[in-house]
């Protein structure tokens, strides 16, 4: 069984239904947090299922465990947890930038 694809496919279903929400039952900031996890997770998660076609597990899975830390921060505080939360977003954000590099290094390696 491919965990990554499981999380990324499950992956894929949260962002819509987060940015539904921030479409349809949220205001204000909340709203925003919202859109933006919702646009970063659903991105990684077709993403990771490139990377997979790739055989890029490694890029793959900071694909989704960076989207997942990157957008369920924003969506832990549109859903009222505190805002130090926030701190913790830019660790996923870092996640997803590792994978683009090592997908990158990946690419190029290969084609050598």
């Amino acid at each position: 069984m491919n965990w990554i694809a499981i999380l990324a496919a499950l992956s894929g279903a949260l962002a819509v239904g987060a940015g539904a929400f921030g479409a349809h039952g949220a205001s204000g900031q909340a709203a925003e947090w919202l859109k933006t996890g919702g646009q970063y997770q659903l991105i990684h998660a077709v993403a990771a299922l490139v990377a997979l076609k790739m055989e890029a597990k490694g890029p793959a899975a900071l694909f989704v465990i960076g989207g997942l830390v990157f957008a369920g921060t924003l969506y832990l505080m549109a859903l009222g947890a505190p805002r130090w939360f926030g701190a913790i977003t830019p660790i996923g954000g870092l996640a997803l930038i590792g994978g683009w590099l090592w997908l990158a290094w990946s690419v190029a390696k290969s084609s050598a």
